[in-house]
């Protein structure tokens, strides 16, 4: 195809014949690539490595805490024949819809057994390694096969997109994020429908790759839609002849993919967007977290050369740095595009780049931290229904993809060059990569579990239909002690409330939430949690807090020992329920005849 054969053209005149299929042949040296992109991703891991059950990721445990969720989830649609869409011993009795949350089916149902035999956080350490790996794979295998004629190019574009600092940053806890090896294969199967013969098995490919990515992460998917409608468009206003010969066929076999996937996809999507539990927004403004200008030539935190301080100006958290290309990196993309300008499909792709870079900036711009009063095109489109469910920040991992590719192909076309200009672009490149070498993820040890758990003594007290009531309560950030340790159960027995997205209030206020809805006895356990002051509880209080008990269903409530003002949760709940009991490890509250057994 034209747009391909553009991007493999290493001079002026034209493509030489090895460059328009890749390489002629895998290697041994391309085993070794594959093998040093798993080696790389272990190191990137190893802290996790050391004890997948009883570290958490430092960087962002909350979500680390989330996607032990999703696990736990899957692993009792296998075990337990739970429905896939849908959770209710999270957030109990409510229940949690899991496809209006990043549910990752297509990796928490095949990996079922590793978490039920050796836990989600064995899991976990397994999704981010591979999934590193095997998106760096995945590229050198579209770089290699279809773009580049250099192993050493193909080599450079797949480090940056497998393992630049956009993907180091969200394996910091994204899991859903760091298994992008689909999305080389998309993009390809795209760009080949306008080939003859291809709209019917091409579309149907496409369409199956397609159902996959729902299944994994909607955001890619609409990011890598975005990115190829600009590319597409950008290319057909520089080549219109061209694109209007091929048209037809290219918009029937993207017709054949949208009928495969929304066939197969569509009663799920139809669960996500109109099912209980479903949500609308997110629970912040878009210009809460944007990408800050500086961003660009700053290095992140997880490279050799990155200074905490600096990033944690310039970036919303340890999983959004999503650029940080550092000064020399941001140079030599620069020197890229100047190198490929000629190129219009390299133009196009910098363009559907600059585009969603914009698009990630937010509605007003952002330097150094301070916002601006200048105001940037996504202010117009903020509000769009599906635009407003993502993370704004987020859009920047289109450039940073895109960034790789362009890098590549420079690398590829230098061969051609003087040997002083090679020697040049070389050093230049050794300098943006190296300060960007990622270090180990860091991680924390968790608080362990009790003995009440490990050795099932909770069941004697937990009748089926009942739930467990953790405190502090399963939440975002104050509680995620507690859903960790349901979750690392694999929810073997129901919890009320919990970190996940769902509908703030309803049926008055179905704007997206981390929470569940407040209850009087969450907000009291929060404040004392928070404060370590003990409340004076009244007996109005207390038919409040048996009101609640009653709500959730609960049979036994457990302190969580080393939780923050422990000592003042334990006097708040013995004054409202009496005196506990410790067994196995912890203090305990039976509930069962407070309830009752209905």
């Amino acid at each position: 195809m034209r747009a391909a054969e553009e991007m493999l053209e290493q001079r002026d005149g034209a493509v030489a014949t090895e460059a328009r299929t890749g390489f002629t042949g895998w290697r041994r040296t391309d085993l070794w690539a594959l093998l040093g992109f798993l080696a790389l991703a272990v190191l990137v891991m190893i802290r996790l490595w050391i004890d997948p059950n009883g570290r958490v990721l430092d960087g962002n445990d909350d979500d680390h805490g989330i996607f032990l969720f999703m696990l736990a989830h899957g692993e009792r649609v296998v075990f337990d024949g739970a429905p896939p869409f849908f959770e209710d011993h999270l957030n109990a009795p409510v229940g949690v819809n899991m496809m209006a949350n990043t549910a990752i089916l297509a990796l928490s149902l095949p990996l079922a057994p590793v978490t039920h035999f050796l836990g989600g956080g064995v899991t976990v350490a397994i999704i981010l390694t591979f999934g590193l790996a095997g998106t760096a794979a995945a590229w050198y295998w579209l770089f290699a096969r279809h773009l580049v004629r250099s192993r050493r190019a193909a080599l450079v574009g797949a480090l940056w997109c497998g393992f630049g600092p956009t993907m180091i940053s969200h394996a910091n806890g994204h899991l859903n994020f760091v298994n992008q090896y689909l999305v080389p294969f998309i993009v390809w199967q795209v760009l080949r429908l306008r080939e003859p013969g291809r709209a019917v098995r091409g579309g149907i490919t496409l369409g199956l790759l397609i159902l996959l990515q729902i299944f994994i992460n909607e955001e890619t998917l609409l990011f890598t839609a975005l990115t190829l409608g600009v590319f597409v468009l950008s290319y057909a206003i520089m080549r219109p002849a061209e694109v209007r010969a091929v048209a037809r066929r290219f918009l029937a076999g993207l017709g054949v993919a949208a009928g495969v996937s929304l066939a197969l996809a569509g009663y799920p999507l139809w669960y996500q967007f109109f099912a209980p539990g479903n949500y609308h927004g997110q629970p912040f403004a878009p210009t809460d977290f944007v990408t800050d200008l500086l961003a660009l030539g700053a290095y992140p935190r997880q490279s050799v050369a990155g200074i905490e301080a600096v990033t944690q100006r310039l970036s919303v958290s340890a999983t959004e740095d999503n650029t940080f290309f550092g000064p020399v990196g941001l140079l030599m993309i620069v020197v890229a595009l100047r190198m490929l300008w000629q190129n219009a499909a390299a133009r196009s792709a910098a363009i559907a780049g600059l585009v969603l870079l914009l698009a990630s900036m937010g509605p007003r711009l952002q330097i150094g931290g301070v916002k601006t009063a200048i105001p940037l095109p996504f202010g117009l489109i903020s509000h769009i229904p599906v635009i407003d469910l993502v993370s704004v920040t987020r859009f920047a991992m289109v450039p940073a993809i895109i960034a790789g590719i362009l890098l590549a192909l420079a690398a590829d076309r230098i061969d051609g060059s003087s040997p002083v200009r090679r020697r040049r672009f070389w050093i230049g490149m050794t300098l943006a990569l190296v300060p960007l070498f990622p270090k180990p993820v860091p991680t924390i040890q968790g608080d362990p579990l009790p003995e009440f758990l490990t050795a099932g003594i909770w069941k004697q007290y937990v009748p089926e239909g009942r739930t467990l009531v953790p405190v502090p309560l399963p939440e975002v950030t104050t509680g995620r002690t507690a859903q960790r340790w349901a979750t690392l159960q694999n929810l073997d027995f129901a919890v009320p409330r919990g970190y996940f997205m769902g509908p703030a209030d309803p049926p008055d206020n179905h704007t997206g939430s981390w929470r569940a809805p407040a209850r009087p006895t969450s907000e009291l356990l929060t404040m004392v949690q928070a404060t370590g002051l003990r409340p004076v509880i009244s007996d109005a209080e207390r038919e409040r807090i048996r009101a609640d008990l009653v709500y959730w269903r609960a049979a036994v409530v457990v302190l969580i020992p080393r939780a923050q003002n422990a000592a003042a949760l334990r006097a708040t709940l013995t004054d409202a329920l009496g005196k506990p009991q410790l067994i196995g490890g912890v203090e305990i509250w039976d509930v069962r005849s407070l309830v009752g057994t209905g």
